[in-house]
């Protein structure tokens, strides 16, 4: 028997999550036609406990890979197993394969609560607000655990992709990638990339962090009859995902660049003592064309 589903809507849409499932985000629609806002889950994705074919999930306490088997901390080496059957990597943090608890809930909002002792001790929360068509979500972590640990936050959305999807938002530099995904070296950002006019997605792949970011993108859907204005916080870099020929793409607000523990000056990340917290805030306004 699937686990309860939480649902929140406002005046103009319709959220559903999964607290069960790293409080994945299930699907976000407006209320008058059921468009889509986010990418709807796949089929058998909840019964199959399958976070990554839903709406989106939080990255904590880091987003993307890491390479090497894990990172250094001040009282030593912090090994980590691969923790997806799709990558040889440990991926996406821990939180987002968690159940997590409700600790607060109305129509319109919700408060879930994650107590974890995996990789290390941290509490996380996550505040999640429909309010005049805009979804809020604020995210803070907590470091519990008596030794200090990096810690990075995120956010990966996804989106419905049409012919006519565009994209605008503001970067300086991306991060070049190999073949195992990870980052090789990063570069003034290339024309081909340059979203500071709104612009259709790339016909090629992309799947590259970029930084120098203000937090600020315009997601326009005109074939879907909205655009979303989206703002962040607490983070200076995006991811971008735009596979080949699929209905969706993502766009990833995060603290860090991907393997930021083994880049030098660990970009993005934060040291974090016990009792210390970071927080990272993501808001998505809805607006009718």
């Amino acid at each position: 028997m699937t686990p309860p589903l939480l649902h929140l809507e406002d005046e103009l849409t319709r959220l559903t999550l999964a607290p069960h499932l790293g409080a994945s985000l299930v699907d976000w629609t407006l209320r008058s036609n059921g468009a889509p806002l986010l990418r709807p889950p796949a089929p058998q994705a909840l019964e199959n406990g399958l976070p990554g074919k839903l709406g989106g999930f939080p990255l904590i306490p880091w987003s993307n890979r890491i390479a090497n088997g894990g990172f250094d901390c001040p009282d030593g080496w912090l090994a980590l197993d691969a923790n997806s059957p799709n990558d040889p990597f440990p991926i996406h943090g821990s939180a987002w394969q968690q159940p997590w608890q409700v600790t607060e809930q109305n129509a319109q909002e919700a408060l879930l609560q994650l107590d974890s002792q995996h990789p290390f001790g941290y509490c996380a929360s996550l505040r999640v607000r429909l309010r005049g068509g805009q979804l809020q979500i604020a995210m803070l972590v907590t470091h519990t655990a008596k030794q200090p640990a990096w810690h990075g936050l995120g956010l990966h959305p996804y989106f419905p992709r049409t012919a006519g999807t565009r994209l605008q938002t503001r970067a300086s530099e991306a991060w070049l990638c190999d073949a195992t995904k990870l980052p090789t070296e990063r570069i003034d950002l290339p024309e081909h990339w340059n979203f500071q006019e709104a612009r259709l997605l790339p016909d090629t792949l992309v799947d590259n962090g970029f930084g120098g970011w203000d937090g600020h993108c315009l997601i326009q859907q005109p074939d879907l009859g909205y655009e979303l204005e989206c703002q962040a916080s607490g983070c200076d870099y995006f991811l971008l995902y735009c596979p080949v020929g699929l209905d969706f793409f993502c766009i990833e607000p995060v603290s860090h660049p991907v393997n930021a523990h083994h880049l030098p000056g660990r970009p993005g990340l934060r040291l974090l003592e016990q009792g210390q917290s970071v927080a990272l805030g993501f808001s998505m306004q809805c607006r009718l064309l």
